[in-house]
C-alpha cells in the first residue's frame, strides 16, 4: 500500500478470545463450524498497528503469534534480508497467558521494546522464562496511565479499564473482584492527520472516562467476548459468568450494546470473541442484532486505515 493512502494502518492478527475458534477442547457449534471451514477461524486477540508500514507496533502477544505473523504479509522479513522483522515494539493490555504467552515466539534476538503497565511487567519479571528475551535487546518499559507517549511515530495513551488479575495469579479459587488499577488498561493510538483507535479487548464495566475516549474513536475495537453473562454456563463451556471473567456481555440492560447505543464512533468493531458466542454465527438472530447496531464482527486479517 503506498505510503500517500493512509495515515494509520491496523490489521486484526486475532479476533478470538483465550483458546481461539475452534478451541482445542470445544465442540460448540462455532468451533464445529470453523472445524469444518463453514465459518472462519479465529486465532487468539492481538492487533499489528503502523504508521508508515515498515514500523510496527504489536499490540499483544497471543500464543498464536507465530501463526500470525506467517499469515501477515506486511510483517515478514524483506526479500534479501538473512534476518529481520518490522516489528519495533510490543504493547501489553494485561497480564492474562493470551495476551503475554506469544512474547516467547520472538526470542530469536531481534531488538524491540516491551511497553506494558507496571503490574504486567511484574508478571514478567517473575517468571524467568520471558528472560529469554535478551534485556539488552528487548527493554521493557512501564506505559504511564493517562499520559501519552510516542512509538514508532505514534501517539499512544493507555488508560485504566476496570478487569480484574489473570487467572493464573487468582488464590485459593476466591473470587478475586473487580481491580480497576491498571492490571487491565486500554489503549488510545493516533499518528497526527490521522484518525483515533481506541482498542479495549477486556471491560468489566464503562465508566465516564471510557465512555469519553469511546466518543472521540473514530475506529473502536471493544470486548465482545460473550453475547449473554450465563453464556458458559448455559452452554455446559464452563461455571463462570463473563463478569467472573472481566468481561462485559453484549446483551441485556447493562451489556455493550445498551450501554453504548448512544455513542457511536464511525466503525466500531467487537473483538475478542469467545467460542461460545453466537454473534460467531452469520445466520444467528445475535449476529443480525448486532450488525443492525452498528458494530462489525472482527475476523482475522481484517484491515483498517486511518
Amino acid at each position: 500500500m503506498p505510503r500517500s493512502s493512509f495515515l494509520m494502518r491496523v490489521i486484526i492478527l486475532g479476533s478470538g478470545a483465550g483458546g481461539g475458534v475452534p478451541q482445542w477442547n470445544s465442540a460448540s457449534p462455532a468451533c464445529i463450524l470453523a472445524r469444518a471451514g463453514t465459518i472462519p477461524s479465529r486465532t487468539q486477540c492481538a492487533l499489528a498497528v503502523s504508521s508508515d508500514g515498515e514500523r510496527w507496533v504489536l499490540i499483544n502477544a497471543s500464543p498464536d503469534l507465530r501463526q500470525q505473523l506467517a499469515a501477515t504479509p506486511a510483517l515478514h522479513p524483506k526479500p534479501g534480508t538473512v534476518r529481520g522483522s518490522g516489528i519495533a515494539a510490543v504493547m501489553l493490555t494485561g497480564g492474562e497467558i493470551d495476551a503475554i504467552a506469544g512474547l516467547l515466539t520472538l526470542r530469536e534476538r531481534h531488538a524491540f521494546v516491551i511497553y506494558a503497565a507496571p503490574t504486567v511487567l511484574t508478571v514478567l519479571a517473575e517468571n524467568q522464562i520471558f528472560a529469554a528475551l535478551d534485556a539488552t535487546l528487548v527493554p521493557r518499559r512501564a506505559m504511564p496511565s493517562g499520559e501519552a507517549f510516542d512509538v514508532a511515530d505514534l501517539r499512544v495513551e493507555a488508560f485504566a479499564v476496570p478487569g480484574k488479575v489473570p487467572l493464573f495469579a487468582e488464590r485459593d479459587g476466591a473470587d478475586p473482584g473487580r481491580s480497576e488499577d491498571g492490571d487491565t488498561v486500554g489503549l488510545s493510538i493516533s499518528t497526527p492527520g490521522a484518525g483515533t483507535l481506541v482498542f479495549i479487548p477486556g471491560c468489566a464495566a464503562l465508566n465516564a472516562d471510557i465512555r469519553a475516549r469511546i466518543r472521540a474513536a473514530d475506529l473502536l475495537m471493544f470486548d465482545g467476548t460473550l453475547y449473554r453473562d450465563d453464556e458458559m454456563i448455559t452452554a455446559g463451556a464452563g461455571l463462570k459468568t463473563g463478569a467472573r471473567m472481566g468481561h462485559m456481555s453484549l446483551d441485556g440492560p447493562g451489556g455493550t450494546l445498551a450501554a453504548l447505543h448512544d455513542i457511536a464512533p464511525r466503525r466500531r468493531v467487537l473483538i475478542h470473541l469467545n467460542n461460545t458466542n453466537p454473534v460467531l454465527l452469520p445466520d444467528s438472530a445475535e449476529r443480525h442484532h448486532v450488525e443492525r447496531q452498528g458494530w462489525i464482527v472482527a475476523e482475522d486479517g481484517m484491515e483498517f486505515s486511518l
